[in-house]
């Protein structure tokens, strides 16, 4: 089933008013990381405190002294993003300055593999953060070197077309919800009003947060500036990306039911998959399938079971589980 992923008018999304995000800041044209910034500060507003740790988005804000983002900014070592959120939370709660937002903004390489000890430290102790993951699916900042976001197939400078990648990227959003956080997602720039209601919705929730954002990048995707969108909605269409919520590690929603377009509209547009062979594109299908067969299990399963009791790591009082 074919999907015209250029149709909507983005004149009539329903987006919070008010820019934090300033233009002159160093993207590359096309750079979804950009967009999902935008998006993102829109739902959280201006009294947010932004940690950045070595990505590309250490580059695109600026450099010393200026940066585009209108809300302070902490760029930390590659490693530290979660860990310097949580240190920033526990010095604004002893001040008694409980309504700010306190964010991680990093890409896969600092989240799926470099700053992961980091990260699930953090999620472990329910430390009340927003963690976002911009993700490219390489380290595209550092020469397009292969990270465990990397999907199967992928071309990358470390995984080169002789030998593609051939591990099946990460699961970093199942990997948190087994850490019992309140609240994880995950969200595309291609669905920006679904992403807003996402954010606003972890704006609410205390404790452990965590957004994976599935972003476009032309540089390391081999891809036109002019399609970013239309590649990040086709990953939701055609079922590689799932759109959907998870709740206490327990109540699975699905977002967006996907057209699941052909697999092939989606490869087809990203130079990075050039290479691959029918054979490659008909495991990918398979893997798919599967994938989807796996996330509804899931979803079945969740609605038989209550939310974890309190006392238990993860879990909050019950009062405590819709408001700050």
């Amino acid at each position: 089933m074919a999907i015209d992923t250029t149709s909507y008018d983005p004149r009539n999304l329903h987006l919070p008013d008010g820019e934090i995000l300033s233009s002159g800041h160093l993207a590359c044209p096309g750079c979804g990381a950009a967009l999902g910034m935008r998006l993102a500060l829109k739902a959280l507003g201006p009294n947010t405190m932004v940690v950045i740790p070595a990505c590309c988005w250490a580059v695109i804000n600026g450099p010393y002294p200026f940066q585009a983002l209108s809300v302070p900014v902490l760029q930390v070592a590659f490693e530290t993003a979660a860990i310097s959120a949580s240190g920033i939370r526990a010095a604004l709660d002893a001040q008694g300055q409980k309504d700010i937002n306190v964010v991680a903004w990093a890409g896969d390489g600092g989240t799926f593999d470099i700053g992961f000890q980091s990260l699930s430290g953090a999620v472990e102790r329910n430390d009340d953060i927003i963690y976002f993951c911009y993700d490219n699916e390489a380290y595209m900042n550092t020469g397009i070197q292969r990270s465990s976001a990397t999907p199967y197939g992928a071309w990358t400078t470390t995984t080169p077309v002789e030998t593609p990648k051939a591990e099946p990227k990460k699961n970093m959003v199942e990997i948190m919800v087994e850490h019992r956080i309140p609240y994880t997602a995950t969200a595309s720039i291609a669905f920006p009003e679904d992403f807003v209601r996402k954010v606003e919705k972890a704006k609410g929730i205390p404790g452990a947060k965590f957004i994976h954002l599935w972003i476009s990048c032309p540089a390391g995707h081999k891809s036109e500036e002019r399609n970013s969108v239309k590649i990040a909605r086709l990953a939701v269409e055609t079922g590689v990306f799932p759109l959907y919520e998870v709740e206490y590690g327990t109540r699975y929603t699905i977002n967006h039911e996907p057209a699941f377009t052909d697999v092939n509209a989606y490869l087809e547009l990203q130079g990075r998959f050039r290479h691959l062979t029918e054979e490659h594109v008909e495991a990918m299908r398979r893997n798919l399938r599967w994938e989807w067969e796996r996330l509804r299990a899931k979803v079945e399963m969740g609605r038989k079971l209550s939310l974890p009791p309190t006392g238990v790591r993860g879990a909050v009082d019950e009062g405590e589980r819709t408001s700050r």
